[in-house]
């Protein structure tokens, strides 16, 4: 008998409009301070990972040894691409009939250059690729890549955080970007188009 009379009891409750009341600024007070909470946490960890991205270096796992790879044998990695000209990983550049079965350019035929910079300009920008990693191989630019590196915009991490050692960064360098267009469309150096330097060639007058 108690049961049911409690029961009456609160369906009489329930059709009282202050009670809805009370029990629906309840449900709004829990659901306004979940929603707070949560937007707090959000605004704490966006500016964890700002301070971070500001205050720590990021760690490049680029090597600078005394070679530019980080392989020692006797089998050599190349740019591939090239239909007339290929350079090898210790930075000799020739001719891709001139390339050995190990993959290393024949430094025994006289048109086989170390660390040229042919067709290259002062500011780092070549017309040809294949130079242009020849030249970035160079030793007295490691510290010019290191300085990019340690320059490099947040944007470029997924793409220079991958390579491994300073062949695999030259290649990745030389290689046209977004840095190398203006417009979307348009090289800002339609004929030296392939940088390893710190800084995009000048922009063209429109």
């Amino acid at each position: 008998m108690v049961p049911c009379c409690g029961a009456v009891l609160w369906r009489r409750l329930l059709r009282k409009r202050w009670v809805l009341g009370v029990v629906f600024g309840l449900s709004l007070v829990y659901f306004l301070s979940s929603t707070l909470r949560q937007e707090e946490r959000t605004v704490r960890d966006r500016n964890l990972l700002q301070v971070q991205e500001h205050e720590q270096p990021i760690l490049w796992k680029v090597k600078f040894s005394s070679g530019n790879s980080s392989q020692l044998s006797n089998q050599c990695r190349n740019s591939v691409q090239g239909k007339l000209l290929i350079t090898d990983e210790l930075g000799y550049i020739c001719e891709r009939k001139d390339l050995l079965v190990n993959g290393c350019c024949n430094v025994n035929v006289p048109s086989t250059k170390l660390y040229s910079c042919e067709s290259c300009l002062p500011n780092g920008c070549c017309s040809v690729y294949e130079y242009c990693v020849s030249c970035c191989l160079q030793p007295s630019k490691q510290h010019l890549l290191e300085r990019f590196l340690n320059r490099a915009a947040i944007a470029f991490q997924n793409l220079f955080m991958a390579v491994e050692d300073r062949f695999e960064l030259c290649l990745a360098k030389c290689r046209t970007s977004s840095q190398s267009v203006q417009h979307e469309n348009t090289y800002r150096d339609p004929i030296a188009k392939y940088c390893y330097g710190e800084y995009p060639p000048e922009l063209l007058p429109v």
